[in-house]
């Protein structure tokens, strides 16, 4: 497996060309899927914030390698998703494979080149299911239990995504979207587990783009949502103060960014965020 970039340097804007490009596409070979499917990860921040805010000294947001998508428990329904593989396959998608040669149920990229890898996540259905590992819904298809991701089908965006596709084709289509207040706590979550560079960055780069009032206001609703609660402990935990990791991995990924100023303002968005939120979170 590819190690992914600690920094901003290696993600360039035909990056972020080529994934938005997949993603459209995929839409236009899913239509009738759409509605139980919701965009995740760092293709969202380029897709709520526009991009000719300048944040940080940046025009636009530094991109994504590769499509995240949370699919909604209804995909459980054998009779309804029983082909979502074959669609895939006949969309012009393959498994990914691993590095000892496996093919990777979860992971599917394009045959287009450059080849760009989808992901597919889904809620938890049951207890027994274990966060970070895989459910087989298919024999041939498979995705990430990833806790958190029924808040993106409460809070979701609708989009509309219009360009080219990786054959060719002028397209549109409507696509929906985890908006900023789930994707707070998907990256929360997120960097809990693997404390990534790039998922700091994304998590302020939404707070600034689309405002950390605004988001704390939409959030109030879901307090009491055992996930939402562990997303902002660890927010507190580890956004807070000038030196803690988040700030500081945030600051890190933009290796030619206003260093001191993204620690600054990543603080004050958490604690901004937690102190709107609950005088439990206040500092």
């Amino acid at each position: 497996m590819t190690r992914r970039p600690v920094t901003s340097q290696r993600y360039t804007p035909d990056n972020l060309v080529h994934v938005y490009s997949t993603c459209l596409y995929a839409a236009t070979r899913l239509g009738d899927y759409l509605d139980d499917i919701v965009v995740i990860g760092g293709l969202v921040p380029s897709l709520l914030v526009h991009q000719t805010e300048n944040i940080w000294g940046m025009d636009s947001h530094t991109g994504t390698l590769d499509v995240d998508m949370g699919l909604s428990l209804a995909i459980l329904d054998e009779e309804r998703y029983r082909n979502f593989d074959e669609r895939l396959l006949d969309a012009g998608f393959v498994p990914a494979t691993s590095g000892a040669g496996n093919h990777s149920h979860q992971r599917w990229r394009t045959e287009f080149s450059p080849s760009i890898t989808i992901e597919f996540l889904i809620p938890p259905s049951s207890e027994d299911d274990e966060a970070g590992r895989l459910k087989h819904i298919l024999p041939g298809f498979a995705a990430w239990i990833t806790p958190g991701l029924h808040t993106a089908f409460a809070d979701r965006q609708l989009v509309t995504l219009e360009g080219y596709t990786p054959a060719g084709e002028e397209a549109r289509r409507d696509m929906w979207v985890c908006g900023p207040e789930a994707f707070t706590v998907l990256k929360a979550l997120a960097f809990s587990n693997r404390g990534s560079e790039k998922d700091a960055y994304d998590m302020a780069y939404v707070w600034y783009g689309m405002g950390i009032e605004h988001i704390a206001r939409c959030i109030e609703p879901l307090l009491g949502d055992p996930d939402v609660e562990r997303a902002l402990d660890i927010i507190r935990e580890n956004f807070t103060s000038l030196d803690s990791t988040g700030p500081r991995r945030a600051a890190n990924f933009l290796a030619e960014g206003p260093y001191d100023e993204i620690r600054a303002d990543t603080v004050g968005f958490a604690t901004t965020l937690l102190s709107m939120l609950s005088r439990r979170f206040a500092l």
